[in-house]
């Protein structure tokens, strides 16, 4: 019997992982300790729960730090990676229910996610929003799909609306570098970006900043600003975790005492869908990068992104390389906080 150097989050035993607002309050603390603990105990701080058994992980979509913190992630905990590229060495899938299948989809999720829960222990699925209508994209419908017909753990790795593997880096990054998240305050803000780009990192890191109890910022131009469905929902989770939620769309006052500023672009919820009227809308804004000048603002803040960052649009060079930067700690602990929730799901 596999003897554990270090105690799994046993609840988490079995399900599947698509939010950490899948996770109790008590559950999301855990797994945060224990990805840190094994951080520092090393690279067989966990043995080998793994061993003799497999991961499935679907990609639609591009992948560096996702597709090689898992598989290596994987690999230190005794398993298999099986990386799966749909439509490039797989066949294309279709995910909606109850299609005429005359297109390029030549199978259907419905035999083809079975199928791999009788092969692999766990399924990761990789799938951004088509980013035409926001209410469809709400409903992650390809994420959904694999988990409803899965027999086996589904892990979320980036879906429409949520990132939960990059969220429990961050915030494993903030307790490393911080200790106690409580009470810390912390500004999400929006940067320019010559492309139009998802939700879910945002979405990841508001939900599982506010789970953690901090004072979280959410700076943004006007078009930018999360919509009422979802300031509703994060108001609520803030009331529940002790922290505050503040909206602005001055940066002035979202850099002032920061203790971590956190750069990510993302699609305007104004013209969701619209994606000519957002580029013209966002040329108001490309001094929304992050500058050494508005860094002194802060206490002594941290610089946050998931990568990759756009050198000189979201963040100038003397941010990105200063000592405040931790965005290559922030990426190796994806490799940790996926060692401690693998751990947990499949031992």
């Amino acid at each position: 019997m596999e003897t554990f150097k270090l105690p799994l989050v046993t609840a988490l035993k079995g399900r599947h992982f698509l939010s950490t607002g899948d996770l109790s309050g008590s559950e999301f603390d855990a797994l945060l300790s224990l990805a840190l603990a094994g951080k520092k105990a090393g690279r067989q701080a966990f043995g080998t729960p793994l061993a003799g058994r497999g991961v499935g992980l679907v990609f639609f979509n591009p992948s560096l730090r996702t597709r090689t913190s898992m598989i290596m992630a994987t690999a230190q905990l005794g398993g298999q990676a099986v990386p799966l590229e749909i439509g490039a060495g797989t066949w294309n899938l279709e995910h909606q229910d109850g299609v005429t299948m005359d297109g390029a989809a030549t199978e259907h999720v419905r035999e083809a996610v079975p199928v791999l829960g009788r092969y692999v222990d766990a399924i990761g699925v990789r799938c951004f929003p088509a980013l035409r209508d926001l209410a469809f994209d709400r409903t992650d419908p390809v994420l959904h799909a694999f988990a409803r017909h899965s027999t086996v753990p589904v892990i979320n790795l980036e879906s429409s609306m949520h990132h939960p593997c990059q969220a429990l880096a961050d915030m494993m990054t903030i307790k490393e570098k911080l200790g106690d998240l409580k009470r810390r305050k912390v500004t999400l803000i929006w940067a320019n970006h010559p492309k139009v780009l998802p939700h879910a990192v945002p979405n990841s890191f508001a939900l599982a900043a506010l789970q953690s109890g901090v004072d979280l910022t959410i700076a943004a131009p006007p078009a930018y600003l999360p919509d009422d469905q979802s300031v509703a929902a994060l108001q609520q989770i803030a009331a529940v975790n002790g922290g505050q939620l503040r909206l602005t769309t001055e940066r002035q006052s979202a850099y002032e005492g920061a203790e971590v500023i956190y750069a990510k672009s993302w699609a305007s919820t104004r013209y969701y869908g619209q994606i000519e009227d957002d580029l013209n809308y966002r040329r108001g804004f490309v001094d929304w990068q992050v500058t050494a000048e508005w860094m002194r603002r802060t206490n002594n803040g941290m610089f946050m992104h998931c990568l990759p960052v756009r050198r000189n649009v979201v963040v100038e060079d003397a941010v990105l390389d200063s000592d405040r930067s931790v965005v290559i700690d922030q990426a190796e602990n994806r490799l940790h906080a996926q060692k401690a929730l693998l751990a947990s799901i499949l031992a």
